[in-house]
């Protein structure tokens, strides 16, 4: 079966649809599918339901379909560095499911194996817990959280093989991978794209039996979220002196 698309709206093509969701891999903006999200926000679907680490920010990545109104929910764990994605919140016109970030990876993980809910300790007693089931184990009380499981996954991969075999990059090994699993179609933005064999097994990420569609998409521009310098240091001070003349 053909995987590769010419370009990422002809590799979302019969994909999209009014009140989908979609799983966006990344974080921040450390391998984001921009390309994939700019499709998304061209084909004019809304009333999404997005699971996302965050937003990314203003005018980048996510934030342009929460910018043209697509959005409906989010299901995250990090609004901080997004400006309309906190005013949004704030003023009741999106729906935000908050999830402590290891939980929400592991209810990724788990919708993708399969698993339709597990019992973890992070956010008992806190708000995270209301309205779900808490049960003892062993005198240790965990809330139980539920798998979850998408209808399109956008993922971005730094090198991948026309089988739809990823390879991912640092950081941008993050939420990629699990998403990867974790839905009914995975489209895959990579900047590399080679032959079958070209990636040794070894460092295969994401099977190609869970992608079924791949563009090309060489980065042209390596984003930064957030830049922090540090002045540079003035010249050495001079040795302390000796004793008063």
């Amino acid at each position: 079966m053909k995987k590769v698309y010419a370009d990422p709206t002809s590799a979302l093509a019969g994909l999209l649809r009014d009140d989908m969701t979609i799983m966006c891999g990344g974080f921040g903006l450390c391998g984001i599918p921009d390309e994939l999200i700019e499709a998304v926000r061209a084909s004019g679907v809304k009333g999404l339901t997005v699971v996302s680490n965050n937003a990314g920010i203003d005018g980048v990545g996510l934030g342009k379909l929460l910018e043209t109104r697509q959005v409906a929910k989010m299901i995250s764990s990090y609004v901080g560095e997004n400006k309309e994605f906190a005013r949004q919140f704030l003023a009741g016109e999106l729906e935000i499911e908050f999830n402590p970030q290891g939980t929400l990876a592991e209810r990724i993980r788990a919708g993708g194996a399969g698993i339709p809910a597990f019992f973890t300790k992070t956010g008992v007693g806190t708000k995270v817990a209301e309205g779900k089931e808490v049960r003892e184990f062993d005198g240790e009380h965990y809330v139980m959280e539920r798998g979850l499981f998408a209808d399109l996954a956008l993922v971005h991969a730094y090198r991948g093989d026309t089988e739809g075999n990823l390879a991912y990059r640092l950081t941008a090994r993050n939420f990629n991978p699990m998403m990867a699993t974790a839905a009914k179609v995975t489209v895959a933005q990579v900047e590399h794209l080679v032959e079958p064999g070209e990636i040794d097994a070894e460092n295969i990420h994401t099977p190609g039996i869970f992608v079924k569609r791949i563009v090309h998409v060489p980065v042209r521009e390596k984003r930064i979220e957030q830049r922090t310098t540090r002045k540079r240091a003035d010249a050495a001070p001079a040795a302390a002196g000796g004793g008063a003349v």
